[in-house]
């Protein structure tokens, strides 16, 4: 946990990815780290499933609305996205040789 929300981290240090309930928020969401302009592309692209969220969207985090259809595979890969983009570099590049995405 972290601020009252359900948190993942890297090696129980460095946020990734948080699931926010609908009494904070008004609506059940994640929000998650995304590489340099990953942000305003998907909220330009579809602002009914995505937005910028509050205290970490200025810093590029992704906003992603869970009381809609969503597309899992694409969240999959948002949430892989943004563990990379916050873990080291060295646990990175095993994931890279290990042949992960």
């Amino acid at each position: 946990m972290s601020h009252g929300h359900q948190t993942w981290f890297v090696r129980d240090k460095n946020p990734f990815a948080s699931y926010h309930n609908p009494a904070h928020e008004g609506r059940i969401a994640m929000w998650c780290a995304a590489p340099p302009g990953a942000q305003e592309v998907l909220v330009g692209a579809d602002p009914k499933r995505f937005f910028r969220p509050k205290y970490v969207g200025h810093r590029g985090w992704q906003g992603i609305y869970l009381d809609i259809p969503q597309d899992w595979d694409q969240i999959a890969d948002l949430v892989r996205d943004a563990y990379r983009e916050v873990a080291p570099k060295r646990l990175v590049a095993k994931l890279d040789a290990a042949g992960l995405r």
